[in-house]
């Protein structure tokens, strides 16, 4: 991997967030199908073959060469004692260097894990990643206004609200709303 990714592995209390490829695209479709209803509302909307292993393959496998080329960082979440089941992601999307330095976050949870600071745990731990390996200067996540278990994972760990982002994203057929969430890393360095 290169320097910008440089990490496979983030150990937690109680999680392994690893990166992964397309050899473990049927930990990803398992998960994707126990939680396809749960996921619908927050989601694009999904065609049929995104829940098959063919395309979950082919999706790991372009993911992992962005991860490679340093436009992505993708961790999958696992519980400590449970390292063959998913349990959800987190991404840092569409990564800018340049001026910018910067990146869109990006998450989602087991609907049978919600409520136990499983999420708040595994974006500390990336948006650690992302300030002190990556040394990225901004983090953005966009999120719809009636998340409230979201907007509270990313107030919990100090994300300031920057705005409201009108019709921003195509969520299940409804161009949503998305309220624009941003942390700083104040230890930026050039």
């Amino acid at each position: 991997m290169s320097s910008n990714s440089a990490i496979e592995r983030i150990t937690t209390d109680r999680l392994v967030l690893k990166v992964l490829n397309e050899q473990d695209h049927e930990m990803i479709v398992r998960y994707l199908n126990r939680n396809k209803h749960f996921l619908k509302e927050w989601e694009p909307i999904r065609k049929p073959e995104y829940f098959t292993a063919s395309f979950q393959s082919k999706l790991l496998a372009d993911e992992y060469n962005q991860i490679i080329n340093g436009q992505l960082f993708k961790v999958w979440i696992f519980l400590k004692d449970d390292e063959e089941e998913v349990i959800g992601s987190v991404s840092l999307n569409n990564i800018v260097r340049g001026a910018f330095q910067s990146c869109h976050v990006g998450y989602r949870l087991d609907h049978q894990h919600l409520n136990k600071g499983y999420m708040t745990e595994a974006l500390k731990a990336v948006i650690e990643h992302a300030f002190v390996q990556m040394n990225l200067h901004r983090l953005e996540a966009n999120i719809m206004p009636r998340n409230l278990a979201s907007l509270q994972v990313v107030q919990k760990l100090g994300f300031q609200h920057e705005g409201l982002a009108k019709q921003y994203l195509n969520i299940n057929g409804v161009w949503e709303d998305h309220i624009h969430m941003v942390l700083l890393n104040e230890s930026y360095r050039d």
